[in-house]
């Protein structure tokens, strides 16, 4: 019988708390204030909301029932002498006891699974957005607000969906507790249905100022937050430089001021907490006091003072889930706020019918700079300034669109038009982005490295292959890297490769983007950090890993420029001279100067 058992209520369980697993990105409507995100998080999982609801009602109103039962026991067990009836009477409230404390048990993990539900959600929905954005998010939206976001806010607009079920049940609740008062004492539910109200009333200045004083410490938090990271992330530059005291004096005056700021935000906020303890124990005291009378007047007897007692205990309840669902959603409008508006952000416009990228590795051409890169070849790209050929690297990964690319993009037919980069003449702008960021790849040198294995991070999005990963790391000059590692590629490496070198974190970071094996590769910088012998090594490994295909590198080192089969040279972020390193050097004096700095600076 037990084994019998045991699945039927594994699979009742499991059968009431099912909920569609199925997820779609929010709306524009739902999008379109903290409000409607609230409830786009509450019809995402409706079911289980719905059985929190029931749940929480069940629990609350269930709480109602034990005064009544003691008041029978008073009356009829205790003032009438009557051991049965009260037998009787105290076991019925055992077992409604037992009841309840079963029905807040599952109330309890249902409101936990839909705040974590929301809370994943929203987390979600914060990464897909992110990604969509690319690499120009980090130009619109700070790194500290992005953590901000999602360390802190998702998790206030997640509390806020306790409403859903305590909320429910505590207004079901009143007005069961307000009917039966009825039955009691029409004055006492009177005064019942007037001061609860009233006591709602009364915090409700303390919640505009929670939102008002809410929203201007956010905004700081995010501010310091981002100075953190950028002090994190240059730790070791600006102690090199002897500027880290200076940088920790000003963040401790950021600091400082936001303690003022959190001190303002959690006045009105600790007003909330203690009056939603305080008002509730002096309305039972009044309450219970007026009852006391009644009952020396004969109005009422004493068990029904015994059950008005217990009433307005329970009473208590709503009320604090009043005040504090009214605290929650007044944080949550302030948390809501900065989420809508990182997933407001515009993305780059995708076409609704893409055209296919064409088969090969190129040719690729960016209209505005005027360079072309011939596929199959290792191209150098060579400029006096370094952030114009970051500029023609971003226009041909579709990084940054184009100028001569419209906010509407090329319509479907635009093969060949010339608006904006193309690949094999099909403009980047209506081609599918996932198919293009699949055979395209832009290695940034300051590319991010996450905390994990060796073998996790050169993988990046693919499967492991042991095999492929040991290819990719000698093609990036790196193998010796992971032989001195303890655990070779089972290593785990800090966030950002803090524990490598920064010549370590560029081959690593080379190797990641050789084992992705792309029909286009587009590298910046990828040997800047380290030294001539093996940035030598490096070209030639990368040149021979790559092979047939097509890879584009921006530098200014002789030793990468001679190794290339073209180079193109950028004058004012224009093309003004391609050929062979060795023909540039006798036919273009502006390159040979500037090849000769290069060397120089060496």
């Amino acid at each position: 019988m037990v084994s019998d058992a045991s699945p039927r209520k594994w699979s009742m369980r499991a059968w009431l708390d099912r909920t569609t697993e199925t997820w779609s990105p929010p709306t524009p409507r739902d999008l379109a204030g903290p409000l409607r995100y609230l409830y786009w998080l509450t019809k995402s999982q409706a079911r289980r909301v719905c059985l929190g609801a029931f749940l929480g009602t069940s629990w609350m109103v269930g709480l109602t029932i034990p005064p009544w039962v003691l008041s029978r026991a008073v009356d009829q067990g205790l003032v009438h002498r009557d051991t049965s009836a009260l037998i009787g009477w105290a076991l019925l409230l055992l077992a409604i006891g037992v009841l309840n404390a079963l029905l807040g048990i599952s109330r309890h993990r249902t409101m936990t699974k839909i705040r974590m539900d929301a809370s994943f959600r929203s987390v979600r929905a914060t990464v897909w957005h992110t990604s969509r954005l690319g690499a120009s998010l980090a130009r619109r939206v700070s790194a500290g607000e992005v953590v901000t976001v999602g360390m802190s806010d998702v998790q206030i607009v997640a509390q806020a969906l306790t409403v859903t079920g305590p909320g429910v049940g505590a207004a079901v609740a009143y007005v069961v507790i307000a009917v039966v008062l009825f039955t009691i004492s029409p004055l006492l539910a009177v005064m019942v249905l007037i001061g609860v109200p009233l006591l709602a009333v009364a915090v409700g200045p303390f919640l505009q100022r929670i939102e008002r004083t809410g929203g201007t410490y956010r905004v700081h938090q995010g501010q310091l937050t981002t100075r953190l990271v950028d002090v994190l992330g240059g730790l070791r530059v600006l102690n090199g430089l002897g500027g880290k005291k200076l940088v920790a004096e000003r963040y401790e005056q950021q600091s400082q001021a936001l303690v003022g700021h959190g001190y303002r935000a959690a006045g009105p906020t600790s007003w909330v907490g203690a009056l939603s303890t305080g008002l509730p124990a002096l309305f039972l005291a009044a309450v219970v006091w007026l009852s006391a009378r009644m009952a020396a007047s004969g109005a009422i007897t004493i068990g029904d003072v015994v059950a008005v007692y217990g009433y307005v205990a329970v009473l208590v309840l709503p009320v604090v889930f009043f005040i504090e669902a009214g605290g929650q959603i007044a944080r949550a409008r302030v948390a809501g706020r900065r989420i809508i508006g990182l997933l407001n952000l515009p993305v780059a416009h995708r076409p609704s019918d893409p055209l296919p990228i064409p088969a090969g590795c190129g040719p690729l051409a960016d209209p505005v700079s005027g360079v072309t890169v011939r596929p199959g070849l290792l191209t150098a790209l060579v400029a006096a300034r370094p952030a114009d050929a970051i500029t023609v690297i971003e226009h041909l990964g579709r990084l940054e669109p184009s100028p001569h690319t419209t906010a509407g993009a090329a319509p479907r037919g635009a093969v060949g038009c010339g608006e904006g980069s193309s690949w094999g003449g099909v403009p980047l702008a209506v081609t599918d982005r996932g198919e293009l960021r699949r055979r395209l790849v832009v290695a940034d040198n300051d590319a991010e490295l996450f905390a994990g294995s060796v073998r996790d991070i050169v993988a990046g999005r693919l499967k492991p292959d042991d095999h492929r990963i040991h290819t990719a790391l000698r093609g990036a000059v790196a193998e010796d890297i992971v032989e001195a590692l303890p655990a070779g590629l089972d290593t785990q490496l800090a966030a950002g490769g803090s524990d490598l070198s920064g010549g370590q974190r560029q081959r690593i970071r080379l190797a990641r983007a050789v084992y992705a094996s792309p029909d286009v590769l587009l590298a910046i910088d990828p040997t800047s950090a380290v030294d001539a012998n093996t940035e030598a090594a490096m070209i030639d490994r990368l040149r021979a890993a790559r092979h047939g295909t097509t890879t584009v590198v921006t530098t200014t080192s002789p030793i990468v420029l001679d190794r290339a089969d073209e180079v193109i040279v950028l004058l004012d972020g224009q093309v003004s001279s391609v050929g062979t390193h060795a023909d540039l050097l006798h036919s273009d004096t502006h390159y040979r100067d500037l090849v000769s700095r290069a060397q120089d600076d060496q």
